[in-house]
């Protein structure tokens, strides 16, 4: 695997999640791929599960981890080409990614979207630097559009619990697909697309009934929508939802604008009783009683945490994968 951006990078879904529960049941089963090796994890924006639980899988797997945070322990980098670099940045993205690539063997990187310039944003700029330039598989660790990792361990997430209630795996052709409902929620910032539109996308593909509900104007792009049932009626796409996933994002179409802040919207008690008991989903960092309410994350379906948790077997997977095969 050279990279790790979209769920097609990953394959076989039903062959990743089976992967997933070896590797959860012997995370160190397999140190031995990791040995002398290094992963350098880079950071342009803030981190807490993405940084620890990278680091842990690739440790899992026996690989040296260095982390590098731009701006704050190097030099501010410049990402713009043809700029007279006469400001603050002293270094060029163009020299630091072929420069970085000499001391490792994997790169993970983070970079959010600056939600100012579509075109660029949905171009991935930075990303597509480490990935023309650095010559290393590369991992997106959230980017301008993408978030593969999370998304991954949501999946993982999702077949577990389904599995723990209904004794069925997720694809299982004797018995039926659960429905995974995508909610938006309020927020007092602008955020990016990049979470909902790797949920969206690893839901398309995944052997769920998926269904999108958010007020007018806030429509993902349609890339990434594809075959899901779109609602803006939150209420009636939460009626026989067997999980709900609440996150909020920023307009496409007014790109990084807020349109609404309809507190109406927030995932509280009576939004889960028109569920089929429904668990509840969260990437975290939460806004409580924004996004969902204190009765509902603390409630007994709600998997935040143990999501959470998944994002070192969705990691470990993913870097293992490319410790075997790094073309």
């Amino acid at each position: 695997m050279k990279q790790f951006l979209h769920v097609s990078d990953i394959g076989d879904l039903a062959g990743a999640l089976r992967e997933a529960e070896e590797v959860k049941a012997n995370r160190f089963g397999w140190k031995s791929l990791g040995t002398d090796k290094t992963m350098i994890i880079i950071f342009f924006n803030n981190s807490l599960r993405t940084r620890l639980s990278t680091q842990k899988a690739a440790m899992n797997l026996g690989m040296n981890t260095m982390v590098l945070n731009i701006g704050q322990e190097s030099w501010k980098l410049e990402t713009e080409m043809g700029v007279v670099m006469d400001g603050d940045k002293s270094e060029h993205i163009r020299e630091a990614v072929p420069v970085i690539a000499n001391f490792c063997d994997i790169i993970g990187v983070r970079s959010f979207a600056s939600l100012k310039d579509h075109e660029a944003d949905y171009n991935e700029n930075i990303l597509g630097e480490f990935l023309k330039y650095s010559g290393k598989p590369v991992i997106s660790l959230e980017s301008a559009t993408v978030h593969p990792c999370q998304a991954f361990a949501d999946l993982i997430t999702i077949d577990e619990a389904w599995y723990a209630r209904t004794g069925h795996h997720l694809g299982d052709p004797s018995y039926r697909k659960p429905k995974v409902v995508m909610t938006w929620a309020p927020h007092p910032r602008a955020l990016p697309q990049a979470v909902p539109n790797s949920f969206a996308e690893w839901m398309n593909a995944a052997p769920v009934d998926f269904v999108l509900t958010q007020p007018e104007g806030y429509e993902l792009d349609p890339r990434f929508v594809e075959k899901a049932e779109v609602s803006y009626d939150q209420m009636a796409a939460l009626e026989g939802a067997d999980f709900v996933y609440a996150k909020n994002w920023s307009s496409v179409s007014h790109y990084g604008q807020i349109l609404s802040e309809d507190r109406s919207w927030t995932v509280g008690e009576e939004h889960m009783a028109a569920t089929n008991e429904a668990f509840f989903l969260h990437c975290l960092p939460v806004r409580r009683n924004m996004i969902v309410s204190d009765s509902v994350i603390d409630g007994p379906t709600s998997l935040v945490i143990p999501e959470a948790a998944n994002r070192e077997i969705s990691a470990e997977v993913v870097i293992k994968r490319m410790l075997e095969d790094p073309r």
